[in-house]
């Protein structure tokens, strides 16, 4: 459980958002075991006991690391499908936000994808909450007759996996990849499946 300390100044608020940026460098460069308190607190400049103030442990700011990026990737998905006239474009849409997200926060992405080692309740909070909401999306397009019936759910957890693997190879593996092109083949295979 999370012993975190919430600031109520302004000052505290940046202090305690710049540990957060240098812990998201550092363990995402480094990896968690790698990456120590010192590490983090040297490069966000400040003392290390300034750490403890806001958090009680690495584990604590690990965890609220891959929160956050829970959070910010629904937000940059569901601003990027907000004015899609329907579901297929939607998940177009979403699949290009993702990954042009991940381009722009690797190190944050590579903090989820440790996850599964280092917190594996966070990793499957995670995926659970972001598959759940997605779920429901799909069922409103399949009611809406925008897609045919199908368990929203397997599909939900089946695009999650599809956007999160091409965000590794395409990525994480390989920072030059033509994003627009990975986009288009992965949705022509989401939209018109694999059948000839």
């Amino acid at each position: 459980m999370s012993t975190n300390t919430y600031p109520r100044t302004k000052r505290g608020i940046a202090r305690r958002e710049q540990i957060l940026r240098a812990a998201e460098a550092m363990i995402g460069a480094q990896g968690f075991s790698a990456a120590s308190i010192a590490d983090i607190t040297r490069h966000a400049k400040t003392a290390l006991g300034t750490f403890y103030i806001y958090f009680s442990s690495k584990e604590d700011v690990f965890r609220e690391l891959v929160l956050e990026m829970g959070q910010l990737t629904r937000a940059v998905v569901t601003q990027a499908v907000a004015d899609a006239p329907n579901r297929l474009d939607a998940e177009r849409a979403g699949l290009k936000a993702f990954l042009r997200f991940v381009a722009e926060r690797p190190s944050l992405y590579r903090i989820v994808e440790e996850a599964r080692f280092i917190d594996a309740d966070a990793y499957k909070a995670y995926f659970t909450s972001f598959a759940k909401a997605y779920a429901v999306q799909l069922s409103e397009a399949v009611t809406a007759g925008e897609l045919r019936p199908g368990d929203a759910e397997v599909r939900a957890w089946a695009l999650m996996g599809i956007a999160k693997t091409l965000g590794e190879r395409y990525v994480l593996w390989d920072e030059t990849s033509d994003i627009d092109h990975v986009v288009d083949e992965a949705f022509a295979m989401i939209r018109d499946g694999l059948a000839p």
